[in-house]
């Protein structure tokens, strides 16, 4: 078991209602607030309205258009310049992991007088932030309850992790209603990042029996409870285990102790998105399953075995070659059951840019110390078997 130094000081208030608590979270930090929000939907469904008049005494100020995957230019460089300009005191993120990610890339900026650019791409290190709070309306990526975030650079394409100890959010309100109206492909894609999420920290040589468990029991329910979301989008039982699920699944509690693994799979998926603004989740889904048959070897193998059989319930007397196969077939069958594209052609993708996109990823953030050691010639041949 590794060493670990650890620390959560994140607040969650979880279940139906919760938002009605917004006032009293915020009143300690500030009445000059910045709201960061994405295309709408949060109007559509009502939570614009009930948040701006929970806030009706405080001064807002608005930055809405974050888009999936989100971006420095011009939604990071915008919210920095309202925070500055107006003087804001917290910010107030209202959707899902995008909008979150933008929120806390822009508390560090605000406080920041150079580039923002400088604090994503570490630079310089983030020392200080506004305070975060968020209401979450999507189930997927976990930023609630992390650190870090991923910001879009288009002009480079680039897409970089940051983190830091202050970028916590103070509070992040969780209520499964909100997460009703989310579309069944965007569920879907909610589902398997955080399923990928999950798999980044169980496949590793350093584990526990106690994370191997979370990490199984997580998959598990990610699986029976996003399916159910699709079935029936109101099923609040199933969107609350899944909203929860998907918290716990990127704020390391299920690693510690644990090697680190490289989170490969998202290293060569932010390639995808950055080139070509596809869906993380979905992109996430097309790697997965080929990233795994990339790296199954005799090094590999039982931990893969250990998969199968205890997430998808694979007959342990098999031999370990043939659990292992079934278990990578298991994993790509149950993406495609959730409607989930999962071929790179299927949106958009053609193999003009797979040598330029391996290059940048290996360039970026080698991959020679993950726990399955990748190339360049790795990265591209993952890629070009996902055509």
């Amino acid at each position: 078991m590794q060493n670990f130094d650890y620390a959560t000081p994140t607040r969650l208030i979880f279940g139906r209602d919760s938002v009605e608590k917004l006032p009293g979270v915020m009143r300690p930090l500030g009445r000059r607030v910045l709201l960061a929000y994405g295309g709408g939907s949060i109007k559509k469904n009502g939570l614009y309205d009930r948040v701006t008049q929970l806030l009706a005494d405080f001064e807002i100020f608005e930055l809405s258009g974050i888009q999936p995957n989100p971006k420095y230019d011009p939604s990071v460089l915008d919210g920095v310049r309202i925070c500055k300009e107006r003087q804001v005191e917290v910010v107030l993120s209202v959707g899902g992991g995008s909008v979150l990610d933008c929120s806390k890339a822009i508390a560090a900026g605000a406080l920041y007088d150079g580039d923002p650019w400088d604090l994503i791409t570490g630079k310089v290190e983030i020392k200080s932030a506004l305070p975060i709070v968020d209401i979450m309306t999507i189930a997927a990526t976990g930023s609630e309850w992390d650190n870090g975030g991923v910001i879009s650079r288009t002009d480079t394409c680039d897409k970089v992790g940051f983190d830091a100890p202050c970028l916590f959010p103070v509070c992040s309100i969780l209520d499964p209603i909100y997460t009703f109206s989310v579309s069944p492909r965007q569920t879907a894609a909610g589902c398997a990042d955080a399923m990928n999420h999950v798999m980044e920290q169980y496949f590793t040589d350093d584990t526990t029996l106690l994370n191997d468990g979370f990490c199984e029991a997580m998959l598990r329910s990610l699986m029976v409870n996003g399916s159910r979301c699709i079935e029936n989008p109101e099923d609040y039982t199933a969107r609350a285990e899944m909203m929860l699920c998907c918290t716990y699944g990127c704020n390391d509690i299920l690693s510690l102790g644990n090697s680190d693994g490289g989170w490969p799979c998202h290293l060569i998926e932010h390639a995808l998105s950055a080139y070509y603004d596809i869906t993380h989740g979905i992109g996430l889904a097309i790697i997965t399953p080929r990233w795994m048959r990339r790296v199954l070897s005799e090094h590999t193998i039982d931990r893969f075995v250990k998969y199968g059989v205890n997430v998808f319930g694979i007959d342990s007397a098999l031999s370990k070659r043939e659990i292992a196969e079934k278990a990578i077939d298991a994993t790509y069958r149950f993406f495609e059951s959730m409607g989930l594209p999962m071929h790179l052609r299927q949106v958009g993708i053609d193999d003009s840019r797979i040598a330029e996109m391996a290059h940048h990823v290996v360039a970026n953030d080698p991959l020679d110390g993950a726990w399955a050691p990748l190339t360049e010639a790795d990265v591209r041949q993952i890629l070009t078997d996902s055509l």
